[in-house]
Formats: structure tokens, sequence, C-alpha cells
């Protein structure tokens, strides 16, 4: 039996670029990931078969449409052949259609634990290859490192490394289409791409350098179909030790950067008191 931990995705920004001739937008974005996540555990099997659990599992149901059994899938097509198989359990930790990939970094660690449980001579980039035909984040969930996205999110770069912090995510217990989401923004709003992204000593240089250039171009469409975004964001950001705050991804989770477990454990106490009504969870951020 082997797992692997699916790490949710955070867009500290996400600014939009353009638009393609396809219909699909054009994005930059920094995405990092946390220490926290879903889980998917794989041992022999025939076949392939999928069991889902956690406190968010019954959200999901087996079905081909399931990212993970897609991305078992898509793999034995890549080797050109249907066996071996895997009977897979997901353990769904986090929200469903909230912002911060969860799909998209089970549908990865699907494909990691299958590589090691099947002995498979594949590199992270074809991983990676694999994962651009299951959805848009699953390329940046593979390797579930700090990773700048362009393109319509297929096309990563490294980042400077990060200086060691916690996150603290909170989701309002409902979800938001993403495709609602693109549909009530500002169609002629583009963000042109930053000149770079410097590296960073502190958690506050960060902060500060986040507040100044960058911003969450779905945010107001987000808050305009869910007025709870706003509140999350505030509520956040008026939290002891928290150095900044704000919604990631198509929403509707939002995160706040804080300087370490003390911190992450005293604002989250208090984010619980505060907002009984939403999923809260703390994590280091990953290296």
């Amino acid at each position: 039996m082997i797992s692997e931990l699916a790490r949710p995705k955070i867009n500290l920004f996400l600014h939009i670029t353009g638009k393609r001739p396809d219909g699909y937008h054009m994005l930059e974005s920094l995405a990092v990931f946390a220490e926290t996540g879903d889980r998917v555990v794989a041992e022999a099997g025939a076949g392939l078969s999928l069991s889902i659990d956690g406190p968010f599992g019954d959200t999901l149901e087996v079905s081909e449409n399931n990212l993970v059994l897609k991305a078992a899938m898509r793999l034995q097509d890549h080797i050109g052949r249907r066996d071996p198989g895997a009977a897979l359990l997901l353990t769904k930790n986090l929200p469903v259609a909230s912002g911060i990939g969860g799909g998209s970094a089970d549908a990865a660690a699907a494909l990691r634990v299958l590589r090691r449980l099947w002995a498979l001579d594949i590199s992270d980039e074809a991983l990676t290859e694999i994962g651009v035909d299951i959805g848009a984040d699953v390329p940046v969930c593979v390797a579930s490192t700090t990773q700048i996205m362009r393109g319509i999110g297929d096309k990563l770069t490294p980042c400077p490394a990060l200086p060691s912090c916690w996150i603290m995510l909170v989701n309002p217990l409902k979800g938001v289409e993403t495709r609602a989401v693109f549909a009530a923004r500002d169609a002629a709003q583009v963000t042109p791409p930053l000149e770079a992204i410097p590296a960073f000593e502190t958690v506050e240089a960060l902060a500060a350098w986040l507040s100044a250039n960058t911003d969450n171009d779905l945010g107001t469409a987000a808050r305009s179909l869910m007025p709870k975004i706003a509140e999350i964001e505030a509520a956040l950001r008026a939290l002891p030790g928290v150095h900044f705050a704000r919604m990631s991804g198509s929403g509707a989770t939002c995160f706040a950067l804080l300087s370490d477990r003390e911190a992450a454990m005293t604002a989250a106490e208090e984010a619980r008191r505060r907002m009984p009504d939403t999923w809260v969870d703390i994590a280091p951020l990953s290296r």
C-alpha cells in the first residue's frame, strides 16, 4: 500500500493577462502549496477501482469523470496497456470547488502514487504532460512546489524560494463555479505581465510586495456572486499575526500568511470562534 499527499494549490496572486482565440484565458500566477490536503492511497488490484472517504467524501461520486480515475486511465494510455491495475482510495479532506485545486491535486497525486506502485520509469516532466489533458491545474500540482504559472496554467517556471511561513485556509462551505466567476468579471480587464518576481527574505517582505504589486483579478467577480468571500477576507486581515490575506483562485477559499506555527494556531482558534460556519485549516508552506 502506497500513499501520496494531495497538497492544495494556493494562488498568492492571479492575473488575467489576455484571452486566446479559442476562448481560454491567459494568466499569470504565483502558486504555492501547503503541507496538508487530501490523500490518495493505492494498492495492487485487478483493473481500476476507486473508493472515497473523508470529511468531504460524500460530495463526490465514483465515476470515470472523477479526476483520480481519469488520471489513472491516462497513465495506462501512456504506458500502452490496461494492466497492471490498482485499487485506489481518495480521502477527501479539502472542500470541493473551492479555488485551491483540490481535484487537480488529487489527479496529480494519483499519477505519482501509481508511478510508484507500478514501478514506472517516468519523469515528472512526462507526468506533467499527461496532466495537461486532465485539467489546467494538474501540471503545477505534479511537483507541488512553488512555481509561476503562465499561459493557461501549462507554462511553469521556478520561482525564487519563498520565506518559511505558515498559511491558513478558510472556506465558507459553499462552492462558487469557476465558469460563473469568469462570466461575471469585466471581460475587458487585463493585467500586464510582471517584469520579475524578486526573492524575499521574510514573510513581511513577501506580504508587502504582494499588497503593492499584485491582485486576484477574479476577486471582484467572485465577491459579487458570494459576498461571504469579502467577509472572510476582512475577518482574516483583522486577525492577530496575519501579514496578508486574499482569495485563492476563483474562490471561495481565502488564505492568510503567518510567520510560524504558534501564530497560525492562535489565529486559527480565533478564526473558528469568529467564523463558526466555515472550514479552517493551517499548515506550513511547502518548501
